[in-house]
């Protein structure tokens, strides 16, 4: 790889020098920076700020809600029509919210707060678990793309594959090992739920996409967001595609992601 020089920023020694700190950018917070590195600094078109949209187009701009009724139905008609909902938010969006989900609420609050604490918990302890290589049971990172991209995210990330192999538990950091277990458990029901559901919007079987191995697997990111001490030079997360069949995102009122792949 060539070394990228603008002025005196050699950006590939700044690179390295950070992700060999092992500590992401909760680090760089805890170093009590007040200027953010320059590998951080995204492009001015990517920071650009739309307007927002005008009070006559809010209800174009308004994420369409599932309500799951707790996966139990009273009747057949109100299955058709939660059919019917996510075949038309999928078509015109490609993404809807859930609620009445049947995930427990607190267990929600547990799995947010199971990230928070291992990623403020002490730096040395964090580091056994840093790496860049993906075939690990765990691993906590900062940007799997730090070396290609053209500027770094403001966020650390830990994952692990849940299914079809679940990792053995002592592979899994103690600080959240429980909540990740229970949490995995609930994500692939719900998720084979909402195959089931896709399923029959796509006028197939129920079970299709259940048979084809679409939910076999699943993958648990955990990303973390620190405050930022210039948040108007740079992004917690640039415009993506997922390369799952499905992502079950679950936010937080920081509005960032943490998700399970499948």
């Amino acid at each position: 790889m060539e070394t990228t020089k603008i002025g005196s920023f050699d950006r590939i020694s700044e690179l390295k020098a950070f992700d060999e700190t092992k500590t992401g950018v909760k680090g760089l917070v805890d170093a009590g920076i007040t200027q953010l590195p320059r590998i951080f600094h995204d492009s001015p078109s990517n920071l650009a700020n739309p307007k927002p949209p005008s009070s006559d187009l809010l209800h174009l701009t308004t994420i369409p809600t599932i309500d799951l009724e707790g996966r139990v139905f009273e009747d057949e008609t109100k299955r058709k029509n939660m059919v019917d909902g996510i075949r038309d938010a999928a078509e015109k969006w490609g993404f809807f919210q859930v609620v009445n989900h049947g995930v427990p609420l607190d267990l929600l609050e547990r799995m947010k707060d199971g990230v928070r604490r291992f990623n403020e918990q002490a730096p040395e302890v964090k580091k056994q678990y840093y790496s860049r290589d993906f075939r690990r049971e765990f691993v906590y990172t900062s940007n799997f793309d730090l070396y290609t991209s053209s500027a770094a995210c403001w966020r650390d990330t830990f994952s692990c594959y849940m299914a079809p192999n679940p990792p053995k538990p002592q592979d899994l950091p103690a600080i959240c090992r429980d909540v990740m277990l229970e949490y995995s458990k609930q994500a692939m029901s719900l998720g084979e739920f909402l195959f089931e559901l896709i399923s029959e919007a796509l006028g197939l079987n129920p079970n299709h996409l259940k048979d084809i191995d679409c939910s076999k697997g699943l993958r648990m990111l955990c990303h973390y967001y620190p405050p930022c001490p210039e948040p108007d030079l740079t992004l917690g997360t640039t415009k993506h595609s997922d390369i799952a069949f499905l992502t079950v995102l679950l936010p937080d009122q920081i509005e960032g992601e943490k998700f399970c792949n499948q």
